[in-house]
């Protein structure tokens, strides 16, 4: 059984994933952007044929950075349902066919910071005074906040940029203290301000993530896992990935182990 819940916008794709075995994302490739993993409960396994390999568990996050192109697998790697969240972060046509690359941090390592009833875990950007340590090459911000019942969030945004909240558990009122509550797994698009406020007025725990990003200003066109500027580039990709070229050479021999077995 494999479950997603996907939102889109100009720049970034997100998805709330629940996969179970014998279900999963067999070999597969990608160019011109980047995913970032942030596992909530079981693991996955990621393979790649740049001969990168391990196990993402709950807490822990992988930000991989596609670039010119990777073929990789991500399977479940524990009994019962994994559980977790992607986003797909556009790269700016400057950076689209660099190397791929990986920043992984275990959950211990995430940057974390409490404050008066909230507590953030900072995997991209800053909050509470706190940064994380991942480079972002698009300027980027995602945030996991906890708020204990009565607690009070504020929390700055750069004006420019698109931002949205994506409820884990819990009920919380968002933007002003009129607005009605929202609980979990409701998506809530942000317009432009002076950031985010949010209170949980509820007697359970509140658990949101807060991802912004600035726009790039750039053409997009997507066509499966490749994300480009024009349809002349997307159709070089397939034509690349179709012959094993230009950043997908090591397809032609590999497999991953997870589907061999």
């Amino acid at each position: 059984m494999c479950l997603f819940v996907c939102m889109f916008s100009k720049n970034v794709k997100f998805c709330d994933i629940a996969v179970t075995a014998p279900a999963g994302f067999p070999d597969h490739p990608h160019r011109g952007f980047e995913t970032v993993t942030y596992m909530l409960q079981g693991a996955i396994m990621h393979e790649d044929f740049e001969g990168h390999k391990g196990t993402i568990e709950a807490g822990d996050l992988q930000w991989m950075t596609a670039g010119r192109g990777i073929v990789h697998s991500e399977m479940p790697a524990a009994q019962g349902t994994q559980k977790g969240l992607q986003l797909w972060i556009n790269l700016a046509s400057k950076y689209k066919m660099i190397e791929p690359r990986y920043q992984e941090v275990l959950s211990k390592d995430i940057a974390e910071a409490e404050d008066d009833g909230i507590k953030v875990r900072v995997i991209a950007g800053e909050a509470l005074g706190i940064k994380s340590p991942i480079y972002t090459r698009t300027p980027t911000m995602f945030l996991d906040f906890s708020l204990k019942p009565g607690g009070h969030l504020q929390q700055p945004i750069p004006n420019s940029w698109n931002a949205f909240v994506y409820i884990l558990e819990g009920e919380g009122i968002f933007g002003n203290m009129i607005s009605q509550p929202s609980n979990s797994h409701h998506i809530l698009l942000l317009g432009p301000g002076d950031g985010l406020e949010a209170w949980n007025k509820s007697s359970k725990l509140l658990r949101f993530i807060l991802v912004g990003a600035e726009p790039l200003g750039e053409p997009l066109v997507q066509f499966g896992p490749f994300v480009m500027n024009s349809q002349e580039e997307i159709d070089q990709t397939i034509d690349d990935f179709e012959n094993f070229a230009n950043g997908f050479e090591k397809a032609r021999h590999w497999t991953s182990e997870s589907q061999i077995n």
